[in-house]
């Protein structure tokens, strides 16, 4: 089941620039633009213990699959329709 990267989303919900996150974690701005767009192959668990510990996250807020990705997106659309509006749904919240 693929895997979605959702470095993107929290950098944004937590004011971070790339390169400013970059030079936190210590990777290059290049490493760290691949695995924000998916185009990273891998991943050292090391790096991304150390994005994790920078953006005060765990690791289910920055990969996600797309089975549970699937679900929440169902689920929103589910309460739209049924007239409850929701903000965002925050993956803090998301407990697996």
């Amino acid at each position: 089941m693929p895997i979605v990267v959702r470095l993107d989303r929290v950098m944004a919900d937590r004011k971070i620039l790339l390169k400013d996150l970059a030079e936190e974690v210590g990777i290059s701005n290049v490493n760290l633009s691949k695995l924000k767009t998916g185009k990273a192959a891998a991943i050292r668990f090391s790096t991304l213990e150390a994005i994790c510990k920078a953006l005060d996250c765990q690791a289910i807020h920055l990969l996600i699959d797309t089975l549970l990705l699937f679900s929440i997106e169902l689920l929103s659309a589910i309460l739209y329709i049924k007239g409850r509006t929701i903000r965002t749904l925050n993956l803090r919240e998301v407990s697996v």
